[in-house]
């Protein structure tokens, strides 16, 4: 049965069909293998998102679009602007540190990209910098809209592995201000070494005004991660807060969003939810087919004989997620290698958020690596470029990454050290 369902899933994602219906068929051609019931696939794709902390991700696709329409994405990038704008290269910083705040509340890669890369893609090729570069450069930094929290990836990690999404969230800000920090000075190190940039500094607003005019769009991040971990409300509450509070400065403060903007605001994340929802009722099914069928217990014991310590395990895995992230949306890769994976981590002695954190960074990769990465069409989107162009530029970044996510791998301190101070056990 796993073979016949492994088999199908390849020979549809070489047809190019999508990773939903690939899972999905595969699912069902293992069903009617092992002569089970086809109702298994009702109930088991209903109760794979018939979860409650599953709610939050259309609430914060849903206050991304409202932020992108609303201008609080506009004033964000001119906040971050008057803080480093200032030096050369400012404005490629500006674009890391913007999607680092958006990425505080949107959650989304790919809504960052469209609603920060809207802005900044233009402002970069208008400064000379070439049109390929700012591309690779907002895809890159939009991957923070899935490290630094809160994060629609993390919900999906601890849902699938059962681990607290709290814990997840407050972990993610180790590694998503390593990844920033380390990509401001890599943009800023070549830009030096380019000789770009050097009039970046031109037509940014005061700190004042621009802190100012950001006040409320600002106060979005704060209010929605200080309700989390203040105890206020849930992760998933606090979806619907971000909401409420984007709907609320977009239309009474801001007033760039009116009523007739709603409609299209709303079939726009109910697109993008709905998609994501048919990507886990597919992936839940399958994974519980293959958990049926003992793949994971087999798994962990192959694991186990070949990589026999911590080090070597986590060495292995980085490799495989790397690679299957190329090829496989992330959503769907955490779904279907999360209830398998963890436990193994777990029988190494792996701390299970430290672990999701490993999981999210690595295959948060394969969304800014062809030839499937969804940052990169977003990108490639807004600067009306092919993805063959982008590439040469990409390579840098995608290396900067990479060497983050091994000082993540193995320096758990960088994520659980802030979790133990929280969450003190």
């Amino acid at each position: 049965m796993t073979a016949a369902m492994l088999t199908t899933m390849v020979l549809c994602f070489a047809l190019s069909m999508s990773v939903a219906v690939s899972i999905g068929l595969a699912s069902v051609l293992g069903i009617q293998a092992s002569n089970a019931s086809m109702l298994i696939a009702v109930k088991e794709m209903f109760g794979s998102i018939n979860k409650f902390p599953l709610a939050a991700i259309p609430f914060f696709i849903l206050a991304g679009n409202l932020m992108e329409t609303g201008g609080i994405s506009r004033r964000l990038v001119e906040f971050a602007k008057s803080i480093v704008g200032g030096v050369q290269g400012g404005l490629p910083i500006t674009c890391v540190l913007t999607c680092m705040i958006f990425a505080a509340v949107s959650g989304s890669s790919v809504a960052t990209t469209f609603a920060i890369g809207a802005i900044l893609i233009p402002a970069l090729i208008k400064h000379g910098y070439p049109v390929s570069y700012a591309a690779a450069l907002q895809a890159t930094s939009a991957e923070l809209g899935v490290i630094i929290p809160p994060s629609i990836p993390m919900i999906l990690y601890g849902v699938s592995a059962e681990v607290s999404i709290g814990e997840l969230f407050i972990a993610g800000f180790g590694p998503g201000l390593l990844i920033g920090v380390a990509l401001m000075v890599f943009v800023w190190a070549w830009c030096k070494w380019k000789g770009w940039g050097k009039n970046d500094g031109e037509g940014r607003l005061p700190f004042g005004r621009a802190l100012l005019q950001a006040g409320w769009a600002l106060m979005m991040p704060v209010i929605i991660l200080g309700g989390i971990y203040g105890g206020v409300f849930t992760p998933t509450e606090a979806s619907a807060v971000a909401v409420f509070y984007a709907l609320v400065v977009g239309m009474l403060v801001y007033r760039e969003i009116g009523v007739k903007d709603l409609g299209a605001i709303l079939r726009k994340s109910a697109i993008s939810s709905a998609v994501i929802m048919f990507i886990i009722a597919n992936a839940g099914l399958f994974a519980f087919l293959i958990t049926r069928a003992g793949v994971p217990d087999a798994i962990g014991r192959w694991l186990e004989a070949v990589l026999q310590s911590p080090a070597l395990f986590l060495l292995g895995v980085n490799a495989a997620l790397f690679v299957i992230g190329m090829f496989i949306e992330t959503s769907a890769a955490i779904i279907v290698l999360a209830p398998i994976l963890a436990p193994v981590a777990q029988h190494f002695g792996i701390d299970p958020v430290h672990f999701g954190l490993i999981m999210v960074v690595n295959l948060a990769l394969g969304m800014i690596t062809p030839p499937f990465g969804v940052n990169l069409f977003a990108a490639c989107t807004v600067a009306r470029i092919s993805l063959d162009r982008m590439i040469s530029q990409l390579v840098p970044f995608v290396l900067v990454v990479l060497a983050c996510l091994m000082v993540v791998t193995y320096v758990p301190a960088l994520s659980l050290g802030l979790r133990d101070l929280v969450y003190a056990r």
